[in-house]
């Protein structure tokens, strides 16, 4: 390695992502060694999960450093949400074409208000020069034997979706086709696009009520889809009941078809099964939080899942959602 870019490297670091985030009592050797020290509560077990954002991949290059910061650790967090953990520590992974200290300085910002909100501590990582993509591991905590995972749903429970479907999808509609969709609010739709909330406080809740959970990154239908697969059962969706915002909408009723909320990605909420009788609870869950909490469908014997309109017909999708080798 260059030794002026080593330097840079080692101040970037050090100004940067040293002390970004709160401190917590059970990281005994944080950002500093070659190793982090982390202490896991003897009655807990530890849900670690990792994903990767890459330029042109997953965002575009013009997006907010600040809204990637967010997202960066926000679907992450939502993968810890749906298995019922308890946010802890983070680790990032930055590789970047070249040292831009105003990116970083917003990037770091975005990062840090999420992670200071969770309690979420940074404990290492790494930076490296390359084309642009970012790498966060998040550890979280779950009481040993409660965490939530996709293998329970049982036949005759009820399928549930936390906040709105489609939003993002129809997000980046917008901004591909240059503006030519119309949208009643591109401003909320970008915020979900680009600042996904992760429910943790409804994966939490969840611990000792859902059967199986998963969080929605690929699209409702591949996602859910997952969980079926694991449970070896199947569902039927009823589409009407799914919950949309008003420019998602306006939008279905302008083409009629389901594709972009099912099956378009990026809603970061979570699809859980519930048996029936917890509907009530489930009710007063979603009061609690103000959030929306939607009944959108239920678990059948018969494998496979089936969507069906208000008429009850069979309505059949020609994707199930995202997937990242796709020819």
């Amino acid at each position: 390695m260059n030794k002026h870019r080593e330097i840079a490297e080692f101040n970037l670091i050090k100004h940067y992502f040293s002390a970004l985030t709160p401190a917590r009592r059970d990281v005994q050797l944080g950002i500093g060694d070659d190793a982090a020290l982390l202490k896991v509560p003897h009655d807990r077990v530890l849900a670690v999960s990792i994903d990767t954002l890459v330029s042109g991949v997953h965002f575009y290059s013009d997006v907010s450093p600040e809204s990637l910061g967010h997202k960066a650790l926000a679907v992450n967090l939502s993968d810890l949400a749906a298995m019922g953990a308890q946010p802890a520590w983070v680790t990032l992974a930055l590789t970047l074409p070249e040292i831009d200290e105003p990116w970083v300085s917003a990037f770091c910002r975005g990062f840090a208000k999420l992670a200071t909100d969770y309690g979420v501590q940074l404990v290492g990582g790494d930076t490296t020069l390359g084309p642009l993509s970012i790498t966060v591991q998040v550890h979280g905590f779950v009481p040993s034997g409660e965490g939530l995972r996709r293998s329970g749903a049982q036949v005759g429970d009820d399928i549930y979706v936390t906040g709105c479907l489609g939003d993002a999808a129809l997000a980046l509609h917008h901004i591909e086709s240059g503006g030519a969709v119309d949208v009643l609010d591109i401003a909320y739709l970008k915020r979900r696009l680009e600042r996904p909330e992760p429910r943790v406080e409804v994966g939490l809740a969840l611990r000792q009520m859902a059967t199986s959970a998963i969080d929605i990154s690929d699209g409702l239908l591949a996602d859910l889809t997952h969980i079926l697969q694991s449970s070896g059962v199947g569902a039927c969706l009823e589409l009407e009941k799914l919950p949309l915002s008003r420019s998602v909408a306006d939008s279905l009723r302008k083409e009629d078809d389901w594709t972009r909320v099912v099956a378009g990605g990026d809603d970061y909420e979570l699809c859980f099964t519930l048996p029936e009788v917890d509907r009530i609870q489930i009710g007063e869950l979603a009061n609690r939080l103000g959030l929306p909490i939607t009944r959108i469908g239920y678990i059948e014997e018969k494998a496979g899942l089936r969507c069906f309109k208000r008429d009850g017909t069979l309505w059949v999708p020609e994707r199930s959602g995202y997937q990242h080798f796709a020819s």
